[in-house]
């Protein structure tokens, strides 16, 4: 994994991803209360040195990364998943090819 950027940045693209996964409702989801409560609860004060910040921040960015990457499968998933048997000139066609043709005009 790559140096972790902003706190604030991680949050709000792990926000956006749980929009992608959770539908326009994702606001009234527990994952999003419980990520919003976590960085509230662990952010840095005046009045204390949180060292769980580094824990919470890395956490939060492994699981954007999961979150990312499930989204990312399920959409080439969907892409290139296989629809069933096809014939040899489905198949041949989609690599660019064409079948001869047969003696006596049979294909």
């Amino acid at each position: 994994m790559a140096a972790l950027g902003a706190p604030l940045r991680t949050l709000r693209a792990l926000l956006r991803e749980l929009r992608h996964a959770a539908g326009r409702s994702y606001r009234d989801s527990p994952a999003y209360r419980h990520v919003v409560a976590a960085f509230r609860a662990h952010r840095v004060t005046s009045e204390k040195l949180c060292r769980a910040q580094q824990e919470l921040h890395f956490q939060a960015a492994t699981y954007l990364c999961l979150l990312r990457s499930v989204r990312e499968h399920e959409a080439l998933h969907r892409e290139y998943h296989g629809k069933g048997e096809r014939s040899p000139q489905e198949v041949a066609g989609l690599v660019g090819f064409r079948l001869p043709q047969q003696p006596g005009g049979k294909g």
